[in-house]
This record gives structure tokens, sequence and C-alpha cells, in this order.
């Protein structure tokens, strides 16, 4: 037995360690099997299931779409004056991967040195990912030339920017008519989020950095005058230095908008304000077409071309509301508002054309005087004199006599307390005809007698803007219709009858007459014949307004003119001489022998045409 216990052992030994030397084999043969298994699963799955897409990622890495953005179209005046158009100049941006790169803070300070502009609001940009353009970031647009050539000097420092040529917008007369024409500025994010221009941010092209208009006409024709974009494919290297152009397809420039402004009338109403706070509406009776449109204190909308600094945004701030479209804003309209006292009282059948009424120093109503400016009354008096003298007490009467419903109704039909449908849509002011429904409404009590007689005389809650009291004074010059006045020449003529009778009518057309012959707008006097209104509106503790509003010549009306001066004073004697200033500019360039149209359209080198008691006297 212990011969045999060695054999036995070895025997024992190997039984116990067959196949132990072959193990780690078997187990890295299955790691490796499992690992490369999975590299092969991934490999298939990125090949056939996500290889286009892939491709794709790559191919955009590589590719890049840069947008082109087309040229605005111009705005010219009716007789191809050029007022809104295009220069060439010069746009900064930044490839995106020039942020990423070690240099960044140095470029970024290069840049925000030279474009004088904050190195915050530049980082801003450049962490703003949502950009629709996922490689250029939008540094700054009408880059002057000095600039331009201050930034070349820094060359390969400047590796990673994007300097393009472009066009950026000009006004060649300045502040003239600059509240029609309005201003542009880089979009917001809110904008380009709204409702107004979500549904044309696919068609026109709209993204982060683009330039759109602001106020007036800029705007709200913006889809017009924008045009189409177009497009260009190009090659990159892996640090974003262009390579190769693809292809290139051209923008669309906007179309070009004709105006009905006449930017010679347009300068002498601006002119004939004399820098006070107010506004002259010029309108054509017939066609509502509205000649000039002047809005004081105005700003040169130039200045928003390029990114506006801080001095200047102060000075603006210093004028009283330069922006506010004055012509477009609602007041108490005063005794201009007699005209539709006229037309309730005798068209309801409650007063007859010749009716006479007696006047005093003031009515009693309600507990209130509503005292005449003279403070003494006329005696008896008829629709003519009335209005000649603007007495608060005759007219006063009347309202009552027409009633409150009847006021309303044709204060609605000859335009006020709704839009009038030009197309400086976001700066127009509805104004107010107040009514027993909307005192109520308003928790404002019910509708008194004092109410009507206030309503009655342009006062009260009673709100027009100057264009609205320019609708009415038309209605009386074109024979009873209510036009709708328009900027854009191509705009179709709207008008509708009001129905007025002709002995209305008549009665009309000789108290506004008699008002300039021996009344309270004898100011008006002069070569041409001139029927109008005065009116002196309220404005407590303030000074009062004054208006005026025209037209002329009187047997056969081309033009109505409606001056207004805010805070100004009296109508007759403050905003009389503003409208007859206005008149003698009008007639004085129609008696001028007709000029070939201008050739100022030229001068765009970019996108060329194509296609309360009120006391005082009036």
């Amino acid at each position: 037995m212990t011969l045999l216990q060695p054999l036995y052992d070895r025997l024992n030994t190997d039984g116990r360690t067959i196949g132990r030397s072959n193990q780690g084999w078997i187990l890295m043969g299955v790691v490796s099997l499992l690992i490369f298994g999975g590299l092969a699963q991934r490999l298939v799955h990125l090949q056939l299931m996500e290889g286009e897409a892939l491709r794709a990622r790559a191919e955009r890495n590589r590719i890049q779409t840069i947008p082109k953005i087309p040229s605005r179209g111009n705005l010219l005046d009716r007789n191809g004056n050029l007022l809104a158009g295009n220069q060439l100049t010069h746009s900064v941006s930044v490839w995106r991967t020039a942020v990423n790169r070690p240099n960044w803070p140095r470029l970024r300070n290069v840049l925000a040195t030279t474009l004088n502009i904050s190195e915050d609001d530049l980082q801003a940009r450049a962490d703003h990912l949502d950009f629709e353009s996922r490689f250029l970031i939008p540094v700054q647009h009408n880059v002057k030339p000095e600039e331009v050539v201050r930034l070349r000097e820094y060359g390969v420092d400047l590796q990673g920017v994007q300097i393009e040529r472009e066009t950026s917008r000009s006004y060649p007369y300045g502040e003239t008519a600059a509240h029609v024409l309005g201003y542009i500025g880089e979009i917001s994010k809110e904008e380009l989020e709204g409702n107004r221009f979500r549904a044309q941010k696919s068609a026109k092209g709209y993204r982060y950095g683009d330039i759109v208009g602001k106020m007036g006409l800029e705007k709200s024709l913006e889809f017009t005058l924008r045009g189409q974009p177009g497009s260009g494919r190009v090659e990159i290297d892996g640090k974003g230095n262009l390579i190769n152009i693809l292809d290139d397809r051209p923008a669309r420039p906007g179309e070009d908008i004709h105006l009905s402004l006449d930017v010679d009338l347009q300068r002498a109403s601006e002119s004939a304000l004399g820098g006070r706070n107010g506004a002259v509406v010029v309108m054509n009776p017939k066609t509502g077409e509205v000649l000039a449109l002047a809005s004081e204190p105005r700003f040169d909308p130039n200045i928003f071309t390029r990114k506006i600094d801080q001095r200047t945004w102060q000075a603006l701030q210093k004028r009283r509301h330069p922006f506010v479209n004055r012509a477009l804003q609602a007041y108490p309209p005063a005794s201009t508002f007699k005209v539709v006292t006229t037309v309730a009282a005798v068209e309801s059948g409650k007063l007859p054309p010749d009716a006479v009424l007696p006047t005093y120093a003031y009515l009693p109503v309600d507990g209130t005087r509503v005292w005449d400016w003279n403070k003494s009354g006329f005696g008896p008096m008829s629709f003519i004199s009335a209005m000649a003298m603007s007495s608060n007490t005759f007219f006063g009467q009347a309202g009552l006599r027409a009633g409150e419903k009847n006021l309303v109704t044709w204060a609605r039909k000859l335009g006020f307390s709704s839009p009038t449908g030009i197309e400086l849509r976001f700066e127009e002011a509805r104004g107010l005809i107040p009514s027993d429904e909307w005192k109520r409404k308003n928790d404002l009590g019910r509708w008194h007698r004092v109410d009507t007689v206030n309503a009655s005389i342009g006062q009260g809650y009673v709100q027009a803007s100057p264009l609205q009291v320019a609708v009415m004074f038309s209605a009386v010059a074109n024979g009873g219709y209510r036009v709708q006045p328009r900027l854009v020449q191509s705009t179709p003529m709207q008008r509708e009858s009001l129905g007025l009778k002709p002995s209305t009518l008549e009665l009309l057309r000789k108290s506004l007459r008699s008002v300039v012959t021996a009344g309270t707008g004898k100011a008006l006097n002069g070569t041409v014949s001139v029927a109008g209104k005065s009116g002196t509106a309220e404005d407590p503790p303030r000074e009062t307004h004054a208006w005026f509003g025209a037209y002329a010549p009187y047997e056969k009306p081309e033009i109505v003119v409606v001056a207004f001066l805010e805070n100004g004073g009296g109508g007759g004697k403050v905003a009389g001489p503003v409208a007859r200033s206005v008149i003698d500019a009008y007639f004085a360039k129609a008696r001028q022998p007709q000029k070939g149209k201008s050739n100022t359209a030229q001068a765009s080198t970019a996108n060329q045409p194509t296609g309360n008691n009120r006391q005082s006297q009036d």
C-alpha cells in the first residue's frame, strides 16, 4: 500500500486538475465574445438604423446654410420722392465655433470696444442658443466704414468674425414724416414668438437678429416691405473657416410702396406747428388720401438704424413724448363737435334747420352751470349764427332736444369711437363717444342731462383724434360721405353715404362758412375761401387744447385741414393761423406749373423701385 500511495496521489491529483489550465482562456473568450458582440450590435445600429441621421448630422457640421436677408422695399411720396430707402453698409457676425475657443474673451473685447457695445450684451448673444442660425451670431448691423477698417486691422486675431455687406435703412428727409414712416429695429424674442410673426416665420424666414419695423408704416407694412429671404450653402473646416461656397439663392427685395403723402406739404405742415406740441392732418375729402400727417415733437428715425447709445436716448426723452403720433391720439374735440350736434338735432327732426333758440350766460343743468364763453350769451340765435360765435348754450339746448341716443348714433356714423381704417393701425386710438350704457358698464352711474350738454359741445367724456375730426369735416365737404383715410395709394378708396338730407348739408356748409366770415375763425380769411370750425378744449389744470378744422375752397373743396395744438390756448387764435398756413402752402404749390416726377427715388443704391365746461372763446 505504501508503494502504491505515490501513484495514487498522482492519479488523484491529476483527476482534480483536469481542464483547469483552460479555464482562463475560456473566460477570456466569453468576455471577448460579449464585448465584440456588443460592438457589432452597436455598429449595426449606427450603420443601419441611424446611419442616415448621423450622415446628415456630419454633413450639417461641415455644410452650413447661411440666410440672406432681403432689402426692404422703398417708401416714396406721391411724386416719387424717396422717404425711406436703403444704403449699402456692413454687418458683423461671429461664427459660433469662435465662442468655444480660448481666445474668445479677447475677441469679445475687441468687438465690444470697436463697435461700442457692451461685452455683457455680446456674451448674452453668444449664450443664446435658440438662434435659428446655429452658426452665425449677429453682433451689429449698419457698421460704420471706419469701424470695418479698424476690425480688419486685427488680421488673424479676428479669426471667427464674419464681416458682410448688407443694406441698412435710410431716411433722406430725417425727421420729416417720422411718425408716419416709423423706424426699424432688431426683432425681439417676444415679437418672434408672438402671434403676429408666428404665421409669417416660415414664409418670410424671420429669425433672431433680423431687422423689422417697430412703428408707423415700417411696422404695419412689414410683411410687404420685408421681401423674400435667400440662402447660401458653404463648406467649413473644423475651425469654422470658410472652405468653399457650394450654392447661392439670392434674396428677393421687398415691394416698393407709393404713399399719398406730399413731402412738400408734409414739411409745410410740420413747419406751421413751429415746434409746438400738436398735429396737422391734410386730406383729400373725396378720396380719403392723406396728403400730410404731422405730429410734434418729432424724432429722426435714422438713429434707430443701429443700436442707439444712452446719450442719444436721454436727449430724446427730454422732449415730451416724441414717439406719440398726436394726429392719431384722442383728445376732447371741443366745439368742432358741434357739427355732430347740428346733424343729430336736425336729422332726428327735433329741430328744423331754421330753428332759433335763445342763448344765455349759462345753462343750469342738474345743479351745474354750463357757461357760454362770453359769460353773457348772445341773444336769440340760429344754427348759422350760433356756429359762427360758437355758443355753448345754443348747442347745449340743441343737444338736449336731440337726446343722448341721437347724439351717439350720429357721432358713430360720422366715424367717432372707432378706428378710421388708416394703415397706422398700431398707433391709432379709437376715441370715445360716451353713452348711458358705457357709463353703467364702467360704474360711473346713469346718464344725466348734464352729460348730454357736455357731449353736445365736445367736452365731458368725449374723445376724438385729429384724424377722426378730419373724417367728419370731409363728410361735409364731399357731400355727405364718410371716407376711409389712406396713406398707401394702392389701397382702394372706400366711402359710404351717410344719408344726410340736402337741407342738412346746406345748413352745415353755411354754418361753417359763417365761422370764417363773421365768427371765431376770421384768421382764415384770405385769397382762398375757407369754411371751418374752431374749438377750445379744457384740460385742467393745464392750458386748453386748440383746434381748427377747415376745408377749401368753400365752393369746391379740394382739401380738409385739421390743426391741433396740445395745451396751445384758444382754437381760433392759435390753431386757426396754423390751418391757414397749411392751406396757403397747398394752393401755392397747386398754382405752380406741373413738373416731372422727382428722381430722388433713385438715390437708393441697394434697392431700386419695383413696383368739462369750456369758458374760453373758440
